[in-house]
């Protein structure tokens, strides 16, 4: 033994058994040499530690004498034996629980979950605003009506399935570098149900799913943007003896010609004439709320922003506000009248 083994676990002298395998199993998942990254012999020189470590009685021997003893013969740790009783007893070594993120394997049953669907769904910019709602039909996997997902033809009952013996799930026994263990998978004939029908349902063949064709109503909120996308819980397709898949709509929206949205507040040009600019004036726009009035103020400038409340995005039972930025249209060309004001105007110091 070339170093010790509290420091290859990384704990103290005093740590509880439960911290000694808490810092075991995270050991065993970082150096596994099956996990991309691993390293085979740091793994077998924690496991050699937590082999002791790991079991009181030896734990004991090894702080009384710094060595371990099998039988009441001296010995330290051997690779084969260990493998031969890894999960036999001599160590509490909860493999299934360990190895599960490894292998894809594990001692606890997991529900079937059906596949998820994803489409893509067009807006104008109003409806992206204002929001709307959509149905779009979709042909997918769906429980069977006729027998409601059981399999089962409609007055027959259940038996026991003969794969699984009603457990449900398949104990397989692997093989690795530490020896032998079991990982447990969900039974497909039974589906994990444990039960299999009598007389298959001749509408689903006994599969418990059929496709068929669904009319599905989308709720698109109000103030959505391009690229959002809107999960729906449980549209997906089903599977025999689990839950449905989710659904999820990816929603794209068009450009508007003249109005933009920023956050909570609608973005739009208005080009006003310089003399309106100079004198004021009341003009009439296209908004998203219809035709809307708005008063431009004497001596605005290029640029500046007016705002109208409450005509933006609706949000929490309110609207943020319509924001209009002005220009103001220089004219190319100017009469001898025209020009005349405009150099009387120069001459004012205007």
């Amino acid at each position: 033994m070339t170093r010790d083994y509290y420091e290859i676990l990384g704990v103290d002298k005093k740590a509880s058994q439960d911290e000694v395998k808490k810092a075991y199993r995270n050991l065993a998942k970082k150096y596994h040499p099956d996990k991309q990254g691993g390293d085979e012999s740091r793994f077998k020189e924690i496991t050699e530690a937590y082999s002791v470590l790991g079991n009181e009685k030896k734990r004991r021997e090894y702080d009384s004498y710094g060595r371990t003893f099998n039988g009441g013969t001296g010995g330290g740790f051997s690779w084969d034996d260990f493998a031969r009783q890894a999960g036999a007893g001599g160590v509490e070594f909860d493999m299934g629980d360990i190895f599960n993120q490894f292998f894809g394997g594990g001692s606890s049953r997991r529900q079937k979950r059906g596949r998820d669907i994803s489409i893509d769904i067009q807006l104008e910019f109003k409806e992206s605003i204002f929001g709307t709602r959509r149905t779009v039909m979709l042909r997918k996997s769906s429980v069977c009506d006729e027998c409601r997902g059981t399999g089962a033809e409609v007055g027959s009952s259940m038996k026991v399935c003969d794969a699984c013996n009603g457990k449900g799930q398949i104990k397989e026994v692997r093989r690795s570098i530490i020896g032998e263990f079991a990982t447990v998978s969900t039974c497909n004939k039974c589906s994990g149900k444990g039960k299999i029908p009598e007389k298959k349902c001749k509408t689903c063949s006994g599969s418990g799913v059929i496709l068929k064709n669904h009319d599905i109503e989308i709720v698109i909120p109000p103030g959505i943007s391009d690229g959002e996308m809107i999960r729906m819980s449980g549209e997906g397709e089903a599977v025999s003896g689990g839950i449905s898949g989710d659904l999820y709509v990816k929603v794209y929206v068009k450009r508007h010609t003249s109005i933009k949205k920023e956050g909570v507040h609608l973005i739009m040009d208005v080009n006003v004439k310089l003399t309106d600019a100079l004198l004021g004036a009341t003009y009439t726009i296209e908004t998203l709320d219809g035709i809307l009035e708005i008063k431009i103020p004497q001596g605005v400038s290029h640029g500046e922003m007016l705002r109208v409340k409450g005509k933006g995005v609706p949000y929490d039972s309110r609207r943020g506000d319509l924001i209009l930025k002005v220009g103001i249209d220089l004219p190319k060309k100017l009469s001898r009248k025209a020009r005349k004001l405009v150099e009387d105007l120069k001459g004012e110091g205007v």
